[in-house]
């Protein structure tokens, strides 16, 4: 590479190319080299089995185009200033210092993102996009969760030594412009300026047609991971960042009804509403049972006991499963905390792709079934900010709604998160044994997250080692995780048993669900689809756990994390009215089981009993998978009847879960 350099360098030598574009030409390679690194580095990363290089050279070629374009982007104005000499870096010492700090600077920016999307490949398994901004918009509370998770001191020192290092090779490739040219007397031309200006702007455009070169592009391969590996993250961020805006068509939410209407079961097919108003079931409980609903923090089924996996991190739980009413296939719309409590509290998947809808203010007023507990006081409990992701946005649907919060508690915050699972269950019990008439509850958990700290004195706690083999064939990802993981089980054990010494606890639901799943190795558990389709991302457990009021069941049917609110409200002896997707889980006319999903990547798709079925709303792609194990009880024409219906099904529900977002107002 260095003789092909230098032999361009040469040629233009020859020509009496100005010493800036030679300059130019030199910085070009130099980070084309930077971004070819960090794409290498990604494919051998993260690359999925069966994939190899050379089945991805075409993505590569790819690649070059837009880094090439972003390489011009930044040069570009090295070019443009120059053409006025007394601005050109070759002009006085002066000016070199200041273009060789303002390459430095963009090196930083370069590396910086980067650096973001090696992460976002390493937690999400897919390229940088502008869904960061969810974290961005929270800059406090994310910094202080990098810094108490990652050794961000030396991170960012030795992001600053490779800047300052780029800087010095930038003065070498001046001062070897500077040797190559000096006593040729090569005179200042503008129109070589003009030509390199006009080539860079071509460059940019990327394509021999009207239409730039886009992000839409990459999806030529209609293959993810080879798309991801083609785009860079500033290409990605960048052109994601327009898709943060809500969008919704009502024509197409008014054709798909006839299809949700049917799934649902909906009483009027031919109208246009999801608002039902449902009387008392039979079997209701008129006891006015107190109601505590907790939101567990990534709390991954495949992971659980529940599943069968062999590590066993949350005995306790499962042995609160034998004893309630248990759904081992329930699914969360999406992936993310902000999300699971916006699609529990409304019962609409959260369906937009690139930010949270709790961060967006047209869709912040919703109604939501918890309103008509009428004759309850309602709480929440969160160890931390309520103001992280906005999740008070969406609170303040519920009417008389009581916060407690990291600001309202004695408890001493153990990291940014705020006080420790253990004392939150136990500031909730505090209040609840002080309750005279029946309230609801919302508990939201924290700790099984990074930076997966476990407080020090709770000395009854003991972590286990186990090898790291064991963990990455049971879907853990590290040792603090099984731990963070087991010590979740072991606060849901403290809460139980404290609640067990109160008199509320004879007349109590507690609902237990986790906010979202984590990516990674379920095999040990479950079919291979999990894994590779990544259902671990929303596999997550839910449970009605009541030993004086509810008979222990364990259901195996797919359901969804938007049908808790209407499942609680039908096992209360009242009416209540629900104007979103939820379902009342334990209805005994409840047919058809399902649960939509959506991500980041692109995917849409919905859960059966049997199959799950997905498309790719950046390319056309649908498939079906199978999630049961042995010979398919189904013919192929039957499999392929059942991909048609799912492929309707799956784009009516999106068109409406997007609708809903944004019409399902408060009265």
């Amino acid at each position: 590479m260095r003789v092909k350099i230098f032999t361009l360098a040469r040629v233009l030598v020859k020509y009496k190319i100005p010493k800036t574009i030679l300059w130019v030409v030199n910085l070009l390679v130099i980070f084309l080299l930077i971004f070819t690194v960090f794409r290498l580095i990604t494919f051998f990363a993260f690359k999925p089995k069966g994939y190899s290089f050379t089945d991805l050279i075409p993505s590569f070629l790819m690649g070059i185009r837009y880094d090439i374009r972003w390489v011009s982007i930044i040069l570009l104005p090295v070019v443009l200033v120059s053409m006025r000499p007394q601005y050109s870096p070759f002009f006085s010492a002066k000016n070199k210092k200041w273009w060789t700090w303002y390459l430095a600077v963009v090196t930083f920016i370069v590396f910086f993102f980067f650096a973001a999307g090696f992460g976002s490949f390493s937690y999400n398994q897919t390229p940088l996009d502008a869904g960061a901004m969810n974290f961005v918009e929270d800059p406090g509370i994310s910094l202080k969760m990098m810094f108490q998770t990652y050794p961000m001191v030396w991170m960012i020192l030795g992001l600053i030594v490779a800047v300052l290092f780029f800087r010095w090779m930038y003065h070498r490739s001046h001062w070897q412009v500077i040797n190559k040219t000096d006593g040729r007397g090569i005179p200042y031309k503008r129109k070589y300026f003009v030509i390199m200006a006009v080539l860079m702007v071509a460059v940019i455009h990327g394509k021999f047609s009207a239409d730039p070169l886009s992000r839409n592009d990459s999806f030529v391969f209609r293959d993810s991971f080879k798309s991801y590996i083609a785009i860079n993250p500033l290409q990605n961020f960048f052109s994601t960042l327009g898709l943060r805006k809500a969008e919704y068509n009502e024509s197409k939410a008014r054709q798909a009804f006839p299809v949700m209407a049917e799934w649902m079961q909906l009483p009027d097919p031919d109208g246009f509403s999801y608002r039902r108003e449902i009387g008392p079931r039979s079997n209701g409980l008129e006891s006015k049972p107190n109601i505590v609903l907790v939101q567990c923090e990534s709390f991954s089924m495949y992971k659980s006991s529940m599943s069968g996996n062999p590590l066993d991190a949350t005995p306790y739980f499962d042995s609160l499963c034998r004893n309630g009413i248990f759904f081992e296939r329930c699914f969360t719309p999406h992936f993310s905390t902000a999300r699971g409590l916006f699609a529990i509290l409304t019962g609409i998947p959260d369906a937009q792709l690139f930010k949270f809808s709790t961060r967006n203010p047209e869709a912040l007023q919703q109604h939501t079934i918890v309103d008509n507990f009428t004759d309850y006081s309602k709480h929440y409990f969160l160890g931390g900010s309520p103001e992280f992701n906005n999740f008070e946005g969406i609170l303040k649907n519920i009417d008389g709604l009581q916060m407690h919060t990291e600001d309202s508690f004695h408890s001493p915050k153990i990291n940014v998160w705020g006080i420790s699972d253990k004392e939150l269950f136990q500031e909730a019990n505090s209040l609840f044994s002080t309750q005279k008439q029946p309230f609801f509850a919302y508990i939201q958990t924290s700790d099984n997250h990074r930076p997966y700290t476990i407080p020090a004195n709770d000395t009854d706690f003991k972590k286990v080692i186990v090898p790291e083999p064991e963990l990455k064939k049971n879907g853990f990802e590290s040792l603090d995780e099984y731990n963070a993981f087991r010590y979740s089980d072991y606060c849901f054990r403290r809460f139980i048993e404290d609640a067990r010494q109160q008199p509320y606890f004879q007349n109590t639901i507690f609902v237990f669900v986790g906010d979202h799943g984590v990516a990674g190795n379920a095999e040990a558990v479950y079919p291979p689809v999990w894994t590779e389709q990544r259902l671990t991302d929303e596999h997550v457990p839910l449970l009605f756990y009541a030993p004086a009021l509810l008979t222990p069941q364990r259901h195996k049917e797919v359901v969804s994390q938007i049908d808790i609110l209407p499942t609680i409200a039908g096992m209360l002896h009242q009416s209540y009215v629900n104007t979103t997707l939820g379902r009342d889980l334990l209805d005994p006319g409840k047919k058809n089981n399902y649960a939509f999903i959506t991500n980041t990547a692109g995917g849409i798709g919905m859960v059966t009993d049997d199959f799950y079925f997905t498309r790719n709303i950046n390319f056309p792609d649908e498939s079906i998978k199978p999630l049961f194990t042995g010979p398919s009880p189904y013919t192929r024409a039957q499999e392929d009847s059942i991909r048609k219906r799912l492929s309707v099904f799956t784009s009516a529900y999106f068109e409406t879960a997007k609708y809903m977002l944004m019409n399902n107002k408060r009265d």
